[in-house]
């Protein structure tokens, strides 16, 4: 960045300052999500950050680099909404069509959203403990929804961004012992990062084919073949879980056993850093399907119940 280009852009110059934020836009967005597990909320966030940069250059003194300035306002207005509620305010519970079993537990961040893989962008920094995929990854972003807000942030701009403990503290008005102690705590909680197949691997594409293969078949036996033991699925913004085989077998076999369901067709995209589907029913959109994908097989099913499936996801009929 030149300084010709903050000086216009202090100067009321849009052009100069679509220049100067420009490239931080994709990787703020993907802050914002974590923090808020809600990719509508996310760009909402992503609007305000800039709105605030905007509005506040004049006072921008550049003793800090400008990417580290809107992380600043980004984790701080995420902080805010956080604080105001109304951001993870529950859904509304859909009501299936079937008569589902017994749920194994019920979900508690029922607002979780899936994040395109197409919107993700930027490497994390050099001290960063998770590597771009492993930062979207739903069962990361679900902890993260979890933890004390404050610990959240820590974590993120620590672990995920890279920034030490005495430069996440500084952005968040706190002393470096403070966020050494919020950082630990987070770590405790979140544990380390889950270990799963390479990204767009062969065995992680087979893996996702056979998948598709079996639930567009209304295959049940087929499906749970492919799950480790633990698996679990889930459907948010339904808090409804099942985890294990059998628990997840029962759920597909008492949607099978209606009779006038029709069958989803799914298309391929990714999402979260793995295999994703679209689903579809009579042409119509039907939700997305994201997969856990580990060198056991398909230890994670999200069946995000969302009818409007954003144009990031590539997906159209």
């Amino acid at each position: 960045m030149s300084r010709s280009v903050l000086d216009l852009a202090r100067g009321g110059d849009e052009r100069a300052f679509g220049e100067l934020v420009g490239p931080h836009r994709r990787e703020l967005r993907a802050h914002c999500y974590r923090m808020l597990g809600s990719l509508t909320d996310a760009e909402d966030l992503l609007q305000e950050t800039l709105t605030a940069a905007w509005r506040g250059l004049a006072a921008f003194e550049g003793r800090s680099s400008v990417r580290t300035w809107l992380y600043r306002i980004a984790t701080n207005r995420c902080l805010n909404a956080i604080r105001d509620g109304h951001r993870r305010v529950p859904p509304a519970e859909p009501v299936p069509p079937f008569v589902p079993p017994e749920p194994s537990s019920r979900g508690d961040v029922t607002w979780l959203q899936p994040f395109p893989d197409a919107l993700l962008d930027g490497a994390p920094g050099p001290a960063a403990r998770y590597e771009l995929r492993e930062s979207v990854e739903l069962a990361f972003v679900a902890a993260v929804q979890r933890l004390p807000p404050r610990q959240a942030a820590i974590l993120l701009l620590c672990d995920v961004l890279g920034y030490s403990a005495g430069e996440a503290a500084d952005m968040l008005a706190t002393t470096g012992t403070a966020a050494k102690g919020l950082l630990q705590r987070a770590r405790s909680a979140v544990g380390p990062p889950r270990e799963t197949l390479s990204a767009d691997s062969a065995e992680e594409r087979e893996l996702a084919r056979r998948f598709a293969a079996a639930f567009s078949a209304d295959d049940v036996d087929g499906v749970v073949a492919l799950l480790t033991d633990d698996a679990w699925l889930s459907m948010p913004p339904a808090p409804h879980e099942y985890v294990g085989r059998a628990a997840v077998a029962g759920f597909l076999r008492a949607r099978t056993a209606c009779g006038h369901l029709a069958r989803f067709e799914l298309v391929p995209t990714r999402a979260n850093g793995a295999p994703a589907f679209g689903c579809f029913l009579g042409g119509k959109p039907a939700g997305l399907i994201v997969l856990g994908v580990s060198d056991g097989g398909i230890d994670r099913v999200a069946h995000f119940l969302v009818m409007d499936l954003p144009t990031d996801f590539g997906l159209s009929r």
